[in-house]
């Protein structure tokens, strides 16, 4: 038995792995058997407010935990990954609203497109983290390409950040409508449905309208991750830091959702910020060749992110200042 539990994966003891993993799923376990044991119940803003900062306290504290069994540098990382994690996981919020609105999707059935949604991600996370840490233990010059596509990815967001995301003309969401059977209307919380067919009468399975949401909000979040993953790794190669991070992020992407939806019309200009963001992480690889240096310090990182993110949020609250009374009356009748 302590053989097993001194093997590692990763570069990492499997009992690190072990202890991550726990939480994890006592999380979800705790999060879907206790707190939303009905999963049609509507999640309050007061209450998805605290169940965000749960998350985020949880988030935080395992940072803590990593200083202690690792190193302080390596805690100050997994911290500045969290954050930047977490901050692009805003932008993902601001989609995943205009798909719920487009397909009508109450508040109550959101919740299940979430949670569906998070087990997927966690998996398509794995995977790509993986493949990330494997073409970069193999080729170091890949960090270069990553660096660039951020800088790219941060340019075109400045460029397009008035622009709404158009559910209607995604090729997917049409693709779907016109391979597979789609029901006009919901049916409760199913993602598929028997019916008649209207030709032959027979009874055939049809998709139901939240089948293709929980496609299009999966896919959003794959193509938000060819932007954060190799954004981690611009702050560390350690794989593990990598993961973590990005789990702990994502576990509180549901109740962010519930509490930011109500509320996105005040996070009109945080697009610029995460822009930003994606700059400076994008550029310091340059700059730390320029200087000589095997990369900025990770505090550095932390420090300009936490410093480009409150910069956006507070002048974006500031600028809708005139709006916060409509929408805090929104947001209370919810």
């Amino acid at each position: 038995m302590l053989d097993f539990v001194a093997l590692e994966f990763l570069s990492k003891p499997i009992w690190m792995w072990a202890i991550f993993g726990t939480v994890v799923i006592v999380l979800m376990a705790f999060d879907l058997g206790v707190l939303h044991r009905d999963s049609s119940k509507e999640i309050s803003v007061k209450e998805s407010l605290w169940l965000s900062a749960f998350y985020i306290s949880i988030g935080l504290a395992f940072g803590g935990w990593v200083w202690v069994s690792l190193s302080p540098q390596a805690a100050v990382e997994y911290w500045t990954g969290f954050v930047i994690e977490k901050s692009l996981s805003m932008d993902n919020i601001f989609v995943i609203a205009m798909i719920f609105g487009y397909f009508g999707i109450p508040r109550g059935s959101q919740y299940r497109v979430l949670f569906w949604g998070i087990l997927a991600v966690i998996v398509m996370r794995g995977l790509m983290i993986g493949a990330g840490a494997a073409l970069l233990a193999r080729f170091d010059w890949i960090l270069y390409v990553f660096a660039a596509f951020l800088v790219i990815t941060g340019v075109k967001m400045l460029i397009g950040a008035d622009s709404a995301y158009d559910v209607e003309s995604n090729p997917l969401l049409k693709l779907m409508r016109r391979r597979f059977r789609v029901t006009d209307k919901l049916h409760g919380e199913a993602f598929m449905v028997r019916q008649p067919d209207p030709a032959t009468g027979k009874m055939v399975w049809a998709l139901t309208p939240l089948f293709l949401v929980l496609v299009l909000v999966n896919v959003a979040d794959v193509i938000f991750a060819v932007d954060s993953v190799p954004a981690i790794f611009a702050i560390t190669k350690d794989t593990y830091i990598v993961f973590t991070s990005n789990i702990f992020a994502i576990l509180g992407l549901r109740a962010l959702y519930f509490a930011l939806a109500a509320m996105i019309d005040r996070f009109a200009y945080l697009k610029y910020a995460l822009a930003a963001v994606l700059i400076f992480i994008g550029t310091k690889i340059a700059v730390a060749d320029m200087l000589g240096l095997a990369k900025v310090p990770p505090s550095v990182s932390l420090g300009v992110t936490f410093a480009l993110l409150f910069a956006g949020i507070g002048y974006s609250l500031w600028k809708t200042r005139s709006a916060a009374p409509a929408v805090e009356a929104g947001a209370q009748a919810k």
